[in-house]
């Protein structure tokens, strides 16, 4: 790594910090291969999902033991699967633009510190609530630090992670989600069963298996190293330089062999933080189609998530007549078919590539859902069989939402990154998790047939026009470095240095 003669224009209003560098940190990460040092980071960071799962689903599965007499709280059960829980994503799409803008600002590590420490506080503090107003203000602070980790999670493991295999990890990571659902289905049965625990202290406990696990989680991320990619734009180089050194020797060290010499240096010109004014402008002037992209597959996934499983109690004990108590154990089968789907087809998103993978997974989905709608409008099937069919829909359909991530991160410049992950959660978040179950709690909750096959149709619809605009404007973004994708704000050109045409 070595100085650039000065004179590089710098552009926007962001501040230099020091004459252009010319750097191969970027290509000497990509370049890593497989090893404990990433390990450690996916340990440190992508296990945070796990927790968001469990978080959702036991809350969801709680909902009436805190309304029965004796609970310790007063609320209903209406006020806590409607207000609470539009209260959480509220939290959730506030707290992942306010974290996100910080995480560009501030740097990936400081706020992935910060997010898992206010889901933890706020987490811990929600099993001691006694009224409804205290109970709601936790749930917003919850979804507030788990909006965070989103934008502040997902930015710095793509960051950290060798292109070659980014979009497996990232899938497989993303998709732990339903590792924590599948753990909160159970654990909410055992806590919940009055024989075991008294009906104040088992759903009070259900929060506490969140914070312990949470605190594992921030011992081990506090040796997950900052995104040498971020420090480059922000006049750290040395730093960022020495991060990759360690990380090359570790490697070396438990592969026995001498690393094989990185590709391509980049020149960046050091800027701190970029306006938000330039960021809007870059992504929609510079990359609309790339923003129409991400809008369409994070609104398309979340109308589906929520059109399948907003309403699946209300569906098996409604016209499947199953016992309230027994729901979890085929939302814990529904969960395992979740995860499966990124396990399982992760590594085709590097080798056959984003475009045919991302498009096949939400067209799949929606057509599987519209086979459901149709079989369960002619009565066709049971709750088994409405299961299997959930889980062969959700299989397909998780791999292409945590592709929907995956995908954000990768097709905007480094200095907005976190943002733009931000953004998009937000919006998705906001129409599936506000508008959804506005239009899908009247829906399934009716009673009628025809109703719920309409909240399907409605979710496959969105699954399948968001994988249409995948198949013509997706970016082909497999085994690419991240700034090959979209060129950093901060790099400077051939012309920029030398005044002539490069």
């Amino acid at each position: 790594m070595q100085g650039i003669a000065a004179g590089a224009r710098s552009g926007g209003a962001a501040k230099d910090y020091g004459p252009p560098v010319r750097t191969d940190v970027p290509a000497r990460l990509d370049r890593l291969p497989w090893s404990r040092w990433h390990w450690r980071i996916v340990i440190g960071l992508g296990t945070v999902w796990i927790l968001d799962g469990l978080e959702v689903t036991i809350v969801g599965n709680i909902a009436g033991r805190l309304a029965e007499p004796g609970s310790g709280i007063a609320i209903s059960t209406a006020q806590v699967t409607t207000t609470a829980a539009a209260l959480y994503v509220a939290g959730a799409c506030v707290g992942a633009l306010f974290f996100g803008r910080l995480t560009d600002r501030l740097g990936r590590k400081k706020l992935f510190m910060i997010t898992l420490a206010v889901y933890l506080a706020a987490t811990a503090v929600t099993a001691f609530s006694w009224t409804a107003w205290f109970f709601f203000i936790c749930r917003f602070l919850t979804g507030f630090g788990i909006g965070g980790e989103y934008a502040a999670i997902n930015s710095a493991i793509d960051e950290l992670i060798p292109a070659r295999v980014r979009g497996r990890i990232d899938l497989i990571i993303n998709g732990s989600f339903w590792i924590g659902a599948a753990v909160g289905a159970f654990a909410s049965i055992a806590l919940l069963d009055t024989a075991l625990f008294a009906t104040d202290v088992g759903w009070r406990l259900a929060f506490g298996i969140g914070v312990v696990l949470g605190l594992v989680i921030l011992l081990v991320r506090r040796h997950v190293p900052e995104s040498p990619r971020w420090l480059l734009t922000h006049g750290r180089a040395a730093e960022a330089d020495r991060l990759v050194a360690e990380a090359e020797r570790t490697v070396e060290r438990e592969a026995g062999k001498t690393l094989d010499k990185p590709g391509e240096s980049i020149v960046i010109q050091p800027r701190g933080a970029i306006s938000f004014l330039a960021i809007a402008r870059t992504v929609t002037r510079d990359y609309p189609r790339r923003t129409v992209l991400g809008l369409a597959l994070f609104v398309g996934q979340a109308f589906l998530y929520n059109a399948v499983t907003f309403g699946y109690a209300v569906i098996l004990t409604t016209f499947f007549d199953v016992p309230e108590g027994h729901t979890g154990y085929y939302f814990a089968v529904i969960a395992i078919g979740n995860f499966l789907g990124p396990l399982l087809l992760g590594h085709l998103f590097d080798s056959v590539g984003r475009k045919p993978m991302i498009a096949g997974t939400y067209i799949g989905s929606g057509v599987l859902l519209f086979g459901t709608a149709y079989l369960f409008q002619q009565g066709s099937l049971d709750a088994v069989s409405m299961t299997a069919c959930w889980t062969a829909v959700l299989f397909l359909a998780s791999a292409g939402a945590s592709a929907a991530y995956l995908t954000v991160s990768e097709i905007f410049p480094l200095e907005t990154r976190a943002l733009c992950i931000a953004f998009f959660y937000a919006v998705g978040t906001a129409l599936g998790g506000i508008t959804g179950p506005l239009l899908f709690n009247g829906l399934v909750g009716s009673g009628v047939p025809g109703d719920t096959t309409l909240a399907f149709c409605i979710g496959a619809s969105l699954m399948a026009l968001a994988g249409l605009v995948e198949a013509f404007i997706g970016v082909r973004a497999e085994r690419r470095s991240l700034e090959s994708l979209a060129r950093p704000l901060s790099a400077v050109s051939q012309e920029e240095r030398t005044g002539t045409p490069a």
